[in-house]
Order: structure tokens, then C-alpha cells, then sequence
């Protein structure tokens, strides 16, 4: 039985993942915002909470102090973790000149630095154990850049870029890194969406409204990558397009991209 924290667990592909893992047997520690203010790391009342299912606490993954917390429980309770999953994130994105400075601050504080934020916080962790693994959450975005989402494409690759280089530089303790990339599927995801450009929100929240996957199929497939040791996991049919296609004819893949730039709104 594995030991797993899962941030971002409240709703959405982290909800979908927390229920999945706890569905085979494993011990999760779902994490998120929406579950309060965590705790200073103590083991009493103002520590995780405890559902039917399994044990919450409230983590802000900007917040360092929460990280902190999280560790001590974690160490307190079971002694060290197995997986660390970084999925909390938000929407963004807009056009370059839409799209105001703050709102590329704050989606590189939350969708990049707070996964940088966990990684840095369990990495002594696992570097002691000699063990573990880190599963970061990106989209096809990270690897697919399709114009109108400077800000959220950026961040994305940076997660991406991020997990490739702690696939190297923790090899030598045991510890594996694995980097999640799915394209559009039913979430809430869109409900964090903020910005100036609400036209190219409006087409991208239309994106995946209208997706036939859900966050359950999402969850299934990053498990299955997971056990297959998959370094970079496509869950889904239309990432593995996508990236084949950029892959394999790169004039094709960036006629299709000026094509949908072509079509943003003006």
C-alpha cells in the first residue's frame, strides 16, 4: 500500500485521482485550498481532517507555511510518503497584448512555483528514503502551444521542463518523476478562469464543455501510466495526436496552429 498526497483533491481530476488511488487500497492524503488553512504541523485537533474516506487538509500550494504542514503530518503520521501528486492549478491565458502582467504573476505563482513549492518541500524526503515519486500534472499545453494561452502554455512547458529535470537529478536516490499532459476533459477547471480576454476564455471554456472525457477517464489512464513507469503520460487520444503530429510533420503541426490563430477572436 502506497502513501500519497494529492493536492488540488477537492474537485476535478484531484477529486478523480484521490478516488482512484484510495479505490485500489492506497493511503491518500487529499489536499487542497477549499478544505481550510492547514495546520502549523501539530498532530491534535488543528491537524488534517478525517472523512469517511480518508483524511483532508487544507493546503494553499502558494503558501510555504502550508507545505510545511503538510510535510510534518505527513512525517508524523506515516513516516514518509510514496507519491506526491502536484495537480492544483488554474485557468489562464489570453492574448499577449490582452492579457495583463499580474494575471501571468498570478498563474506562474499557483500553476508552476507551487508545484516547484512541493517538489522542494518532499524531495529531502524521498532523497532520505531512497525512494518515491513525483507526478506532475501539466496539460497538452506544456507540450502543444496553441496561440491566445501565452501564460498558461508557458507555465505548463515550465512544468514539464521541471519534471524532466528532477527525472535526472533524483535518479541517483531511487526516486522517479512522471509529467501528466491530457487535453481538454469535463472539469471545473474553468470556474478559476480569470482575466481580460473573456473572448478567448468564452472558446476555450466551450473547449472543454464539450469534451467526451471526464475526469475519471483522465484518472484512470495517469494510474495506468503510473504503473507502466511512463515518464511523460498522453492520457487520452487527442494528446497523443497532437504531439505525434508536432513530433513527426512539424510543418503540418504549425500550419495548424497559425490556422487557429487565424481564428481567435479580433
Amino acid at each position: 500500500m502506497s502513501r500519497v498526497l494529492v493536492t488540488g483533491a477537492a474537485s476535478g481530476l484531484g477529486a478523480a485521482l484521490t478516488a482512484a488511488f484510495r479505490a485500489r487500497g492506497e493511503e491518500v492524503l487529499a489536499t487542497d485550498v477549499a478544505y481550510g488553512v492547514a495546520s502549523t504541523g501539530s498532530t491534535d485537533e488543528e491537524g488534517p481532517t478525517s472523512s469517511s474516506d480518508g483524511p483532508t487538509l487544507g493546503l494553499d500550494i502558494t503558501s510555504d507555511d502550508d507545505w510545511a504542514a503538510a510535510r510534518a503530518w505527513v512525517e508524523a503520521h506515516w513516516g514518509g510518503l510514496d507519491m506526491l501528486v502536484n495537480n492544483a492549478g488554474v485557468a489562464g491565458g489570453g492574448r499577449i497584448d490582452v492579457a495583463a502582467i499580474d494575471e501571468w504573476q498570478w498563474i506562474l505563482d499557483v500553476n508552476l512555483l507551487g508545484v516547484v513549492r512541493g517538489c522542494r518541500t518532499f524531495t529531502p524526503v524521498f532523497k532520505q528514503q531512497r525512494s518515491g515519486r513525483i507526478v506532475n500534472v501539466a496539460s497538452l499545453a506544456g507540450l502543444v502551444h496553441p496561440a491566445g494561452m501565452a501564460s498558461y502554455n508557458t507555465v505548463k512547458a515550465g512544468v514539464v521542463a521541471l519534471t524532466e529535470t528532477l527525472g535526472h537529478e533524483l535518479a541517483p536516490y531511487g526516486v522517479h518523476a512522471s509529467v501528466v499532459c491530457p487535453s481538454y476533459f469535463r472539469t471545473n477547471l474553468m470556474a478559476s478562469l480569470r482575466g481580460n480576454d473573456k473572448a478567448l476564455g468564452a472558446v476555450v471554456t466551450q473547449l472543454v464543455e464539450s469534451s467526451p472525457l471526464t475526469a475519471d477517464d483522465i484518472a484512470a489512464a495517469v494510474l495506468a501510466g503510473i504503473d507502466a513507469g511512463d515518464e511523460l503520460i498522453l492520457p487520452d487520444p487527442a494528446a497523443r495526436a497532437a504531439y505525434a503530429l508536432k513530433l513527426r510533420d512539424r510543418p503540418a503541426y504549425d500550419a495548424q496552429m497559425r490556422h487557429q490563430a487565424a481564428r481567435l477572436p479580433r
